[in-house]
């Protein structure tokens, strides 16, 4: 052995020799025990691999301006643009004047225009650029095909091309329909999903628009060279420029945190997750511990000291912890290196040289490995204290883990309460942060709760109750298991109470003017035969069930005017939203919102009044309106007049997506006159995608002119697929923790299958009592966690849905905010909370059992 002695004296290792010993016992170990260390290296190892990969991509998709520098002057010494004092369309001498002698520009202009391709229309950014120019490297680079070489030829991006503009065709430009033809494809480096179209200066923009020019320069430039530019009217980019230009909405997104409520979230995510981790990856390190105990019985036999036998435990932390954070950030890094290199960022539509954020990464990587060896500890102390004697004879150890005094969990558990209710008057993030010591008394209470839920196991069958009194008798083995699964469901419970609560908010505040999946179709700078030509492509598209047409409020100068309703609260504790303007029309507009058919209804709205389906909205028999201008490029303006019209209430068939509608005939009373310039889809009839409106619009484009086509959306799916994945999240790290817990257990347990396989039980019952542990632990930390996570969700939810509160309060006096006067409307969710404490230990038992070891060797044994 590595520790010898002579008898009756203790050895004399240095600490750096002994802690070397420790190093290659646990190496050799863990080369040994390979699925407990597969384990343990995937608990530590894949959150920093997840969240090294994950900083990798954002920073690489985070084209800095200087990284995007390139792509906007290419080779070029500067790019400069037309602005205020030299207009657009001043000839390219000027810029050249202002350079000085031996400068070299060409132009670069830049635009939108309308593309008519074999796919239809579609609006694409236009660039007016000889990329055949040296000075143009780096701006575009060619994908297939040939630079366009002629004033009538164009290069495409890819998604120009996908959408019925590839090499060989012959689209048309601008509503003057300028035929071209596409000769190439070429890619943005930094933007492969942009829809541009490139072409010779003056072949496909007015003369003068996007006026710019690309510059070459016979000595560098200076910041007093871009002042004199400046000076003159030119917008400048150029490296010389920090950041590559003088104005913020010329640059790319600059990274950085400086909220600190952002930098609070974060430090709390870090916080929760190296918990998790170690509490994950406790139960494997015991199990190593407990599968070693005999080596380590004879490690003390020969005078190794208990702090010598912590010492070999720790030093598992340390290879495996340690060695598993590096792993992580060595994949991570070469996960992310490798991403890069194949553009992972086209996925969002970003594409940028490699950026690594070392100090996340290695700040990532450090926690990682402190997780790790955060989760040796228990283990260790455990260790040194078991019976040498009993170890080496064969028998279980005396040691049994220690439920500990419950005052210090019980001093955190109220302190955290205290914290979190005084957080209330603050916002969310400080809610969950004061929440973490009241999670810890917790985790500190676990020995207690499994001792003290012993006490039921009376009433138990014999599997299940062998298999609670055998956790609770070995309550540090346990506690680690039911801590894991405490925190991992007191974690997403709070996010299913925020998701489910915030819903329901919604939900009760929705009110739509028209069905849910209404088709719009609106032409308001359209002429009549334009429209007409419209109307006509909108009813080859419906046929059998024409569209409903209805009329644009318009005031006197032609402007299009919104009208909306005053919005009541209606009893409602956070109000109502209705959502788009209210429709105008005739009986069959009504019909279609209403959904059904109403005579009394119709014969109203024939008479002049509108029909609301919101009784709360009607006073006096009068209906409140609210009307705001809305002028092409110009700020919306709302009306100061406070106009109201007759009004009936009615029932509609759908409550939430019928506000209102108003007969043409209301509006000249309002002052303002009818356009026909609408067109409803029933969607009973006709329920479009998002690809078949898409074809729509272009076909309405291409025909008619640009009109816009929406769809009345509705509240989605709700919060089903965000609570499935809460669910799923929380079984995995619960399972995690309980099978190493439960594998532990069925090694200690093999004495007691030993004696039951003897007296005759069956392998099922041996079977019920690993099944028993592993439901137990599961249970109990479901049972633990389910209720804190729902009362942090309630603290949690109250700074932002309380009735009255907004994010953003108002000042007030003192150091503390007030305290919100009603409480939070809050939606619990039983289904999950259900699945979460019954089914989830549920399917733990029936993992464990169903795959956990059960058969024994029957052997004569030392008494």
């Amino acid at each position: 052995m590595i520790f010898r002695t002579e008898v009756g004296r203790r050895p004399s290792f240095t600490f750096p020799a002994a802690f070397r010993a420790a190093l290659r016992i646990s190496r050799r170990d863990a080369l040994r025990a390979r699925g407990r260390s597969a384990l343990i290296v995937a608990m530590v190892g894949l959150p920093v691999l997840v969240i090294t990969l994950a900083l990798i991509l954002v920073e690489t998709a985070d084209v800095t301006p200087d990284e995007e520098l390139t792509s906007r002057i290419g080779a070029a010494d500067l790019r400069i643009r037309a602005s205020d004092v030299l207009r657009p369309g001043r000839p390219p001498g000027d810029p050249a004047a202002l350079l000085g002698p031996g400068a070299r520009i060409i132009p670069f202009n830049t635009g939108g225009a309308d593309l008519w391709g074999t796919g239809g229309y579609d609006r694409v950014a236009v660039r007016e650029l000889d990329l055949r120019d040296p000075l143009t490297r780096g701006t575009y680079r060619l994908l297939r095909g040939r630079l366009p070489a002629a004033p009538g030829e164009i290069a495409v991006t890819p998604r120009v091309a996908e959408r019925g503009s590839p090499p060989g065709t012959a689209p048309v430009v601008t509503r003057r329909r300028r035929p071209v033809r596409v000769v190439g494809v070429v890619e943005h480096p930094h933007r492969p999903d942009s829809r541009e179209i490139v072409g010779l200066p003056s072949a496909l923009l007015p003369g003068g628009t996007g006026t710019g020019w690309l510059a070459d320069t016979p000595e560098p430039m200076t910041m007093a060279d871009v002042r004199r530019l400046r000076e003159a009217g030119l917008t400048v980019h150029a490296p010389v420029i920090p950041g590559g230009s003088e104005y913020l909405d010329e640059c790319c997104f600059v990274s950085g945190i400086n909220d600190p409520e952002e930098v609070a979230g974060i430090a709390l995510i870090v916080v929760m997750g190296v918990l998790e981790v170690t509490l994950l990856a406790g139960p494997a390190f015991a199990v190593g511990a407990r599968r070693r105990r005999r080596e380590l019985a004879l490690v003390a036999a020969q005078g190794g000291s208990p702090g010598q036998v912590r010492m070999v435990l720790l030093a598992d932390g340390v290879v495996l912890g340690g060695g598993a954070a590096l792993l992580g950030l060595a994949l991570g890094v070469g996960l992310g290196a490798l991403s890069a290199a194949l553009e992972a960022g086209r996925l969002i539509g970003r594409v940028g040289p490699l950026d690594i954020p070392w100090v996340p990464v290695l700040v990532v990587t450090a926690l990682g490995a402190v997780a790790g060896m955060t989760a040796a500890v228990l283990p260790a102390v455990r260790a040194a204290r078991q019976d040498v004697a009993a170890v080496l004879a064969g028998r279980r150890s005396g040691a049994r883990g220690r439920a500990g005094h419950p005052l210090p969990g019980l001093v955190l558990l109220l302190a955290g309460a205290a914290a979190t209710v005084l957080a209330i008057r603050f916002r969310t993030t400080w809610v969950l942060i004061a929440a973490v010591p009241a999670q810890l008394g917790l985790i500190a209470l676990a020995p207690s709760l499994v001792r003290g839920a012993a006490v039921a196991a009376g009433a138990l069958p014999l599997p299940l109750r062998l298999a609670v009194r055998d956790a609770a008798r070995n309550r540090g083995r346990t506690a680690w298991a039911v801590a894991a699964v405490m925190t991992a469901t007191a974690a997403c419970t709070v996010a299913a109470v925020m998701t489910a609560s915030g819903f329901a908010v919604r939900s009760a505040a929705y009110h739509a003017a028209l069905p849910e999946g209404t088709t719009t179709i609106t032409g308001l700078s359209l002429d009549d035969t334009r429209w007409a030509r419209a109307r006509e492509v909108a009813g080859r598209r419906t046929p059998g069930t024409p569209p409903v047409e209805a009329v644009a409020p318009m005031d006197v100068r032609g402007a299009h005017v919104e009208i909306v309703t005053e919005v009541s609260s209606g009893g409602a504790p956070y109000g109502r939203h209705y959502h788009g303007g209210l429709p105008v029309g005739d009986g069959r507009l009504l019909t279609l919102v209403q959904g059904r058919e109403d005579p009394v209804a119709a014969a109203a709205f024939a008479a002049g009044r509108a029909v609301v389906f919101d009784p709360d909205l009607v006073r006096d028999g009068r209906l409140r309106l609210r009307l705001t201008v809305r002028r092409p490029g110009g700020r919306p303006r709302g009306i100061p007049a406070d106009p109201a019209v007759p009004a009936v209430v009615a029932r509609a068939a759908d409550p939430r997506h019928a506000v209102a509608v108003l007969p043409a005939s209301a509006l000249p009373a309002l002052g303002l006159k009818p356009a026909a310039r609408v067109l409803y889809l029933d969607p009973a009839a006709h329920r479009l995608g998002p690809a078949e409106r898409t074809r729509l619009e272009r076909e309405l484009a291409a025909t008619a002119g640009r009109a816009e086509v929406t769809i009345q959306s509705g509240l989605g799916r709700g919060v089903l697929p965000q609570l499935a994945l809460l669910l799923a999240a929380a079984a995995v790290l619960a399972l995690g923790g309980t099978l190493a817990a439960t594998g532990l257990a069925a090694a200690d347990l093999r004495p007691d299958l030993a004696t039951m396989a003897a007296v005759g039980a069956k392998p099922g019952t041996r079977r019920l009592v690993v099944a028993g542990q592993a439901g137990f632990i599961t249970a109990l930390g479901a049972l633990a966690g389910a209720p804190q996570g729902v009362a942090i969700g309630v603290a949690a939810l109250w700074p932002v849905l309380a009735p009255g509160r907004t994010i953003s309060m108002p000042p007030h006096r003192g150091w503390l905010p007030p305290f919100p006067a009603e409480p939070p409307v809050v939606a619990v969710p039983w289904v999950f909370l259900t699945a979460l404490v019954v089914g989830l230990p549920l399917l733990a038992a029936l993992v464990a059992g169903t795959f956990t070891r059960v058969r024994v060797t029957l052997t004569r044994r030392v008494t």
